[in-house]
């Protein structure tokens, strides 16, 4: 055993020669990787990153997914932030305030004591409200050049702090501007990309006119990511009960509610199986990619279903036929998921194995919990603790490059 043992800010035992910590009765490794994290952006935060021609082209930031009392929080903010920044910063920061009224919500110093207080090594970064400024845009060339100012945005947010991990995004709408909004990406030194998890135009994600899209995200490096926002939801329609429609902790909100959680997984089922049937991870095997924020229940199912499609297809298709792995075997590879805390992560590591999952905090959305450290703790408590490390840390270090 080793002889070194200091008292852990969060709890428990920590055992420094070995780097392990017992946190509330459970020993997991001490270094943290967090899958998914969020910025919470102000009006006027991503017009300063924008381009001339392109600034007064952005749609206001939009208060109205965010509930009734966002708009009125706003005006409290700049005192409210201004106390983060003299205020002590524990581990039961993820117990308090969520959203804008988080500390470090868009204050990167603020964050980076976030951290420090949760012994977070490597932290992935995802924006909130502002692609709705232009992402949905039918103009491409502000859907493209709010593309630019959101990753120039994410980086500056990042930059100070490289445990913060910036990710940028990408619509794939137009091939060749992906590419180069791709390239400006890689140069400003985004961690990550999001990418949406729907059909980009009348052609898959998987179509060939996108391989240069693949081959340099694999070349350099840097996973693709989906994430909840990316892809469509319950239809409308589906919410049309008759009854009222049940309000979140702001009064309205972009956060899941209970009919869209069984089918948020659906939108970024169809991108893997249709990246994984069409050759994609085939055609470029150093490409990594990662679902966030979009639950893991679904992913036992999915493995087991694209090797149906093999079996029963690959007769009449050449091309599946020609595959020399399993779908589920590029899959298992090349791709990660994050499940919520509420799932029975235990199963999934039982159905699946510890290689394909990872922790989240979802700081400072409410999605993640208020006890996403003790919840994930118990539920790989009975595993190895090389399946805990691998939860906890590695899967997420070694698909962004940290191990």
């Amino acid at each position: 055993m080793p002889k070194a043992r200091v008292r852990s800010p969060r709890a428990g035992l920590f055992w420094a020669e070995h780097q392990y910590v017992e946190l509330w009765g459970y020993a997991v490794s001490t270094t943290i990787f967090d899958a998914d994290s969020h910025l919470m952006e102000t009006g006027d935060w991503l017009g300063e990153y924008a381009d001339p021609d392109v600034r007064d082209r952005l749609l206001p930031l939009s208060f109205d997914a965010a509930g009734s009392k966002a708009a009125e929080l706003m005006s409290k903010l700049p005192g409210l932030w201004e106390e983060h920044r003299h205020q002590d910063i524990g581990a039961d920061v993820l117990t308090g305030p969520k959203g804008w009224m988080a500390p470090g919500a868009l204050d990167t110093d603020v964050r980076s004591r976030v951290l420090d207080a949760l012994e977070i090594t490597a932290q992935l970064v995802f924006p909130t409200f502002s692609l709705d400024q232009f992402a949905f845009s039918k103009d491409l060339e502000v859907r493209y050049g709010g593309t630019h100012a959101l990753n120039r945005a994410m980086v500056a947010f990042c930059a100070p702090d490289p445990r913060l991990k910036a990710v940028g995004f990408l619509p794939l709408a137009d091939p060749e501007r992906a590419v180069i909004a791709l390239e400006e990406a890689l140069a400003g030194g985004v961690a990550a990309i999001w990418v949406p998890s729907e059909a980009p135009g009348d052609f898959s994600p998987a179509h060939v006119d996108l391989d240069p899209v693949w081959a340099r995200l694999a070349e350099a490096g840097v996973p693709f990511v989906l994430h909840v926002g990316g892809g469509k939801l319950l239809p409308r329609a589906f919410h049309n009960n008759g009854l009222p429609r049940p309000t979140d902790w702001l009064g309205g909100g972009e956060n899941l509610r209970a009919k869209d959680f069984p089918v948020v997984h659906h939108s970024p089922e169809r991108f893997l199986a249709c990246l994984a049937l069409d050759g994609v991870f085939e055609r470029h095997p150093d490409l990594h990619g990662a679902a966030i924020e979009l639950g893991a229940t679904w992913v036992p199912g999915m493995l087991r279903n694209v090797d149906y499609a093999h079996r029963s297809f690959s007769k009449f298709e050449p091309a599946l036929k020609a595959l020399p792995l399993l779908p589920s075997e590029y899959l298992r590879r090349q791709v990660r998921f994050t499940p919520f805390p509420f799932e029975d992560t235990a199963w999934l590591l039982e159905q699946c194995g510890p290689e394909l999952f990872m922790f989240s905090t979802d700081y400072p959305h409410p999605e993640g919990g208020r006890r996403p450290f003790e919840v994930f703790a118990e539920a790989v408590a009975g595993f190895d603790q090389s399946s805990r490390e691998r939860f906890f840390w590695r899967n997420g270090a070694e698909l962004f490059g940290l191990v």
